[in-house]
């Protein structure tokens, strides 16, 4: 079995301890650190931008896993990817030139992602598997934390996984706790977002450990 990275949404950490909490999910046993963009109009929650991205990358070695929820993402590659991002996952739906932006990307030397929303069809990314280090299947509405698993969004996974090529990192976000990492990994998936189950969690490096 490939190795799953798990990767703790810092939406449910606590703004005033960031430092902190980032460093209880290092210690925990995290692979990555994921952050969570969003500018009130592609989503209706606004969140964290480049000047905490920076900041971020100061206190941990843990991967930067950046989740671009905003429109005209390509105005901010450049500056996500100076930040010390690692991986910049940018929407498909606010996106009108894919393979534009992925090179755009790959030239900082950062890895690409791309994410659909829940009714987004898995079939536009097809054309795309084979440039994209990272594809994330939304499995709740992207905007806010604590959201119930979607469970008809978990059958995107094996379609895409049949397609993609083997190095191809299939990310899920939304809902995520024991029993829904274990669909998703049985489907395919080998990165898992989790915020409040981890974040909410008496024992954040048992939580951690019970995705995997």
């Amino acid at each position: 079995m490939s190795k799953i990275f798990v990767s703790p949404s810092i939406l449910s950490a606590d703004f005033a301890n960031l430092e902190r909490d980032i460093k209880l999910v290092e210690n925990a046993g995290a692979d990555w650190v994921h952050v969570d963009v969003m500018d009130g109009h592609f989503v209706p929650n606004i969140t964290i931008g480049v000047p905490v991205v920076a900041s971020i990358r100061k206190i941990t070695s843990l991967k930067l896993d950046v989740h671009l929820m905003i429109e005209n993402p390509e105005k901010y590659i450049e500056a996500f990817a100076k930040a010390g991002a690692d991986i910049l996952t940018f929407h498909y739906e606010a996106v009108k030139d894919i393979s534009g932006i992925i090179k755009l990307i790959k030239s900082f030397g950062v890895k690409a992602g791309m994410s659909i929303k829940p009714k987004t069809s898995p079939d536009v990314t097809m054309p795309y598997l084979k440039d994209l280090d990272l594809l994330l299947i939304m499995t709740v509405e992207p905007g806010f934390g604590g959201q119930k698993f979607m469970n008809d969004c978990a059958d995107k996974i094996p379609v895409i996984k049949k397609n993609a090529p083997e190095n191809l990192i299939v990310q899920v976000d939304g809902g995520i706790n024991a029993e829904t990492a274990r669909i998703c990994t049985s489907y395919g998936a080998n990165s898992l977002v989790a915020g409040n189950y981890i974040y909410k969690s008496s024992d954040i490096k048992l939580a951690i450990q019970s995705l995997l």
